[in-house]
């Protein structure tokens, strides 16, 4: 008894770290190292005159979410699955190694799991509940768009350079020890990109549909963000808003539902629903766009489209400043309405679904960015 005890704390104690982990980063709470250091006088501004409410919009979450761990001692069927996410094995426990330390020890495969525990909470998860072959599929499709992504956040990067890499980035896929050097807009992703070599030998160990399917989304995308290279201000209307969204998101969900229909484990015409599963990937997307709407300014860019934000104000950082005001929040809520129009799609898409772990792994983050619009919505402290 006291050894069950023991473990359901333990497993409380995981998740809360996890939920907070994932709310932390998830919500649209200003990151207030990154404001400190923000040369934006709006922001420095808003530092100094609300040190207390920045502390607050930090850790305000805590209370709502030890009340719903406590209300899950209710529902057993709760505990189990966190019981079973905790130790089923499901997971490959993320190493406390520095990555440019554990590519020196590990196999191209565990290197793999390795760099998708440091580079997504979200996803890594989901991906390792999933069966193989799929799952290893999956996880190198993750890697070599997370790869690809990361040279398109690189603001430092040179736009020429950036978009002949983006263009050429598929290429990579057939290069033996392929090493990208100097770009990247985290640590991680850098060493990511320096070691590409050994996503790549995995990679070439897929079955040949898989490494097509993930090739051709791969080349589609670094074609697609190409076209968004360099520009300044925000995103016109709201077609070239979806349309950025598809090339990032859109396509993932397509690739996706191809790796799924081919693996047997759902039908053949899961793929042929093109339209759904490209919602599926823009529900994400606008999630992330709506939450990260501070951190893209601060990088000098913004995906909220003008076609929204003009009708609420001259500026798109007026929001920065008067983040109660009735527009802002309207604004907010405009954006988080316009995602929302996806979810008949996604509902409509999981409802397809065949195999559990399949449908698991779809599903969550879906109900994750849901979670997140629910804190977003008429919250000026997002």
């Amino acid at each position: 008894m006291i050894m069950i005890i023991a473990a359901l704390i333990n497993i409380v104690v995981y998740l809360f770290y996890y939920i907070y982990q994932y709310s932390d980063s998830a919500s649209a709470n200003m990151n207030v190292d990154q404001v400190y250091n923000s040369s934006n006088v709006y922001n420095t501004t808003l530092i100094k005159q609300n040190p207390t409410k920045i502390f607050k919009q930090k850790y305000f979450h805590i209370p709502r979410l030890l009340k719903e761990l406590i209300s899950s001692f209710f529902f057993p069927s709760e505990l189990i699955a966190i019981f079973k996410m905790k130790f089923g094995g499901y997971v490959k426990e993320v190493p406390k190694n520095a990555l440019d330390q554990l590519v020196k020890t590990l196999n191209d495969v565990d290197f793999c799991y390795a760099t998708l525990n440091k580079v997504s909470r979200s996803f890594s998860l989901v991906i390792q509940q999933l069966p193989q072959p799929l799952k290893d599929s999956v996880c190198i499709f993750y890697l070599v768009l997370r790869g690809l992504d990361s040279v398109e956040d690189d603001m430092t990067y040179p736009q020429d350079k950036k978009i002949f890499l983006l263009r050429n980035f598929y290429h990579n896929l057939s290069v033996d020890n392929c090493s990208i050097k100097d770009v990247g807009d985290a640590e991680d992703y850098r060493i990511l990109l320096e070691n590409f070599g050994k996503v790549v030998n995995v990679f070439k160990s897929l079955d040949a549909k898989y490494q097509s399917i993930i090739l051709d989304i791969t080349r589609q995308m670094g074609n697609g963000m190409t076209e968004y290279v360099g520009k300044t201000g925000s995103i016109d209307t709201l077609d070239s808003y979806n349309l950025y969204c598809h090339y990032v998101a859109g396509l993932v969900g397509h690739g996706l539902s191809a790796l799924f229909a081919h693996s047997g484990l759902e039908d053949v015409d899961i793929h042929v629903h093109e339209h759904l599963s490209n919602s599926m990937g823009l529900f994400l997307q606008k999630t992330n766009i709506i939450r990260d709407y501070l951190e893209d300014l601060q990088n000098g860019r913004t995906w909220w489209p003008k076609e929204i934000w003009q009708n609420y104000a001259i500026d798109i950082d007026e929001f920065i400043k008067t983040p109660n005001e009735r527009q802002s929040l309207e604004c907010l809520n405009h954006m988080v309405m316009d995602s929302l129009k996806h979810v008949p799609d996604v509902i409509n898409y999981l409802g397809r679904l065949k195999h559990r772990k399949v449908f698991e792994f779809c599903a969550i983050p879906q109900v994750m960015a849901m979670a997140t619009l629910v804190e977003l919505y008429n919250n000026p402290l997002g």
